[in-house]
């Protein structure tokens, strides 16, 4: 007997029924952990639900649980910028420091009596943002730099405790757009059934549940990701739109209401001792959690408060990573080597019998510096106590004197550096030991490496090999030497035919035309990372305006402290790094001021989505342009968009510009408006990426660069 299906609008008001009992199910096992309904129930809504998609594919939609798995594997991620940064944490480890950032912000907002908090436990995890458009997911990703991460959407809709689509309730509207914050995480009992599956499979097991969970987000194939068991806690929001909050806490209870997972231990506290109570209680149960936690998050509940706090560098004033106490384990110095870093900060390395802790094997733990030595002292074969916390390198904690034999040797940084055998010279108000020669293999090649780097120069196909024989051979003993290269050089090096030294000096032609920001990054200026670039190319247009400028005049910039500062006027008092910067100009190198730029465009404060096929250049090539004129860079289609640009295969986001009637632009309508010398310097870049690599795979090698 064969079951008649219903008529068409007969299944489509099923469908919809059927998704949203899906979903509220979901999220009562998922989230809640509380099921209302078998397993067996659960299956026979999911099944009907599929057999009438099967039925009806038109009506399918992107929201549907059954759309969580089954999309085609991606060769690479893209980009995503995040409307609001995803700002890092200042740390505290005890109560004086957690006490002291209670009463800087009472000095900061001059206030008096006690302030609401919330505390949160410190999910060991992977930051992600999902913005949510009407309801429904449109797009996932990584905190990447804090300003723009990793497209990880097909890999997140995997995850069942995040909702495809919000849930409606009675308390809190589904907001236009709202950009939810979260910590992907795998529960401790889920990490140690993987490893045992990977070992039976012949397979390397991962070293903590946080390497499994990055691991498992960050695969090419989102069907691998749906059958590791990730889980999240939602913590905040960046951009929401449609609705106003006044507390931290009531976005906590908003995210509860739209069906998202939230800490159950997230708490509300009134002054900085039921904070550090609310600490205490978690580090008591810290280790019965079935996750990794590795300390509370305390955050101001006023977001007016918030916004008046603000932040500094990349951490905001108003919340405070207060860390549990480290894993800690017993083991012997081996040895101690010395590292010498891009800078030349000569690092002294414990070498140590390997040992476990917090579930990853540890071999090295940092001394930090000679005076870290003598404070502690720390002697090669001291049995030792080492520690380990989250993502921070391993380092050694107190030496056990009772247990020397009297084998045991003193170490001393050494006058001359290991690697050069140049004078090693400790500055004036610092505690690094610093190798002095201008041209030591080690930190230089590190500089030249990072100088030619994709976020920097951008100097394709100058990988790690062809550095290390550019370095060795003497061809290049600072940046600017490599504006000198010729023909004839490289074309002597190892697997270097002509037509690959002739790719090389292009390359390096191509970055001659380069925006500041990342000249400015390419420098390689002690804590001054991509966004701080940005920061000063926005406040000196030229480099000689940086040159000059002054601790006090930087310090008066948002976002730069007192440290920055002094990195920053030291790196330029540098009679070497004077001259560098000066060969570099004199070499053609001609930095291009964010200012100039935006001074002539019209995409300034405009936001642009692009959707389908390009020709002249990469999405990501075209996104970086539209930030670079002042405009920003949207992933989907709403009110706010300005222009959507669409090419060939132009699908659904140009179907909404037609309903929302947003101006859609051809790519050459939209090239049109980008000034003519970055419009000819993108296509010279693109005829350079359309050409064949060749034989020696130099090409291969500069992608990893």
């Amino acid at each position: 007997m064969t079951t008649r299906l219903p008529s068409p609008q007969e299944a489509k008001a099923r469908m919809e029924e059927l998704r949203k009992a899906i979903n509220y199910h979901n999220y009562r096992y998922y989230v809640l952990d509380d099921p209302e309904i078998s397993d067996a129930e659960y299956d026979a809504l999911f099944r009907e639900l599929q057999q009438l998609e099967e039925a009806y594919p038109q009506w399918i939609t992107p929201d549907s649980p059954t759309q969580r798995v089954g999309a085609p594997p991606l060769e690479k991620f893209g980009t995503v910028e995040h409307a609001q940064p995803m700002l890092s944490l200042a740390n505290a480890f005890d109560e004086e420091e957690a006490r002291e950032f209670d009463e800087r912000i009472h000095r900061f907002l001059g206030l008096e009596g006690p302030l609401d908090y919330v505390v949160e436990p410190k999910t060991d995890g992977v930051a992600v943002e999902l913005v949510y458009e009407e309801g429904v997911l449109r797009v996932g990703s990584t905190r990447g730099d804090g300003y723009r991460g990793e497209d990880v959407t097909q890999n997140l809709r995997t995850i069942r405790s995040i909702p495809l689509r919000l849930m409606e309730n009675d308390r809190f509207p589904i907001p236009e757009r709202v950009d939810v914050r979260g910590e992907v995480f795998m529960s401790v009992e889920d990490f140690r059934q993987l490893n045992r599956q990977r070992l039976q499979q012949g397979e390397p097991p991962f070293a903590n549940p946080r390497n499994a969970a990055a691991g498992s987000l960050r695969q090419l194939d989102s069907s691998i990701t749906a059958g590791r068991p990730l889980d999240i806690f939602c913590y905040g929001v960046g951009e929401v739109r449609g609705v106003d909050f006044e507390t931290h806490w009531e976005v906590l209870q908003a995210l509860r209401s739209w069906g998202l997972k939230v800490n159950p231990l997230a708490r509300l506290c009134r002054g900085i001792e039921e904070v550090l109570q609310s600490y205490r209680q978690l580090l008591e149960v810290r280790s019965t959690l079935p996750y990794e936690a590795d300390g509370a998050v305390i955050k101001v509940n006023s977001l007016a408060l918030q916004r008046r706090l603000g932040e500094v560098s990349r951490s905001p004033r108003w919340a405070l990573a207060y860390k549990f106490p480290a894993h800690q384990e017993v083991t012997v110095i081996r040895d101690i080597q010395v590292q010498v870093g891009r800078t030349g900060v000569l690092t002294p390395v414990a070498i140590l019998e390997p040992v476990q802790i917090g579930g990853a094997t540890v071999s090295r733990a940092t001394l930090h510096n000679q005076d870290e030595i003598d404070r502690k002292d720390i002697r090669i074969g001291d049995t030792v106590v080492v520690q380990r916390a989250g993502d921070v390198i391993p380092e050694v904690v107190k030496v056990l004197p009772e247990h020397r034999t009297g084998r045991e040797r003193p170490f001393r940084l050494p006058s001359r550096c290991p690697v050069c055998s140049a004078r090693v010279e400790r500055l004036q108000g610092e505690v690094a030991h610093r190798c002095m020669g201008l041209s030591c293999p080690a930190k230089l090649k590190e500089t030249i490496r990072h100088f030619a780097s994709k976020r920097a120069m951008d100097i394709d196909g100058l990988g790690v090999k062809l550095v290390d024989q550019l370095v060795d051979r003497g061809l290049v003993r600072d940046v600017a030497d490599l504006y000198h290269l010729t023909h004839e050089q490289l074309r002597d090096l190892e697997r270097m035919a002509d037509k690959s030294a002739s790719n090389i000096l292009e390359a390096i032609e191509r970055s001659k035309q380069i925006p500041l920001e990342r000249f400015y990054y390419a420098l390689g200026i002690r804590h001054v990372g991509e966004h701080l670039a940005r920061v000063l190319a926005r406040h000196y247009p030229r480099v000689q305006d940086l040159q000059k400028a002054s601790e006090e005049e930087l310090t008066n910039i948002h976002e730069i402290g007192p440290k920055v500062a002094r990195s920053i006027v030291s790196f330029f008092r540098e009679p070497a790094n004077q001259q560098t910067i000066q060969r570099l100009l004199e070499a053609g190198v001609t930095p291009t001021s964010p200012r100039m730029e935006e001074a002539a465009s019209p995409l300034e404060g405009k936001q642009i989505v692009f959707t389908g096929g390009l020709r002249s250049m990469t999405r990501g090539e075209a996104e970086e342009l539209v930030t670079r004129l002042g405009g920003r860079a949207a992933s989907s289609v709403s009110r706010r968009t300005d222009w959507v640009v669409a090419g060939p295969g132009a699908g659904s986001k140009l179907a909404k510009a037609k309903e929302l009637g947003i101006p859609v632009l051809s790519e050459e309508e939209f090239l049109a408006m980008v000034p003519i010398e970055l419009r000819r310097s993108r296509e010279e870049a693109a005829s350079m990426a359309r050409k064949p690599e060749d034989a020696s795979g130099h090409r291969e090698e500069g992608s990893a660069t």
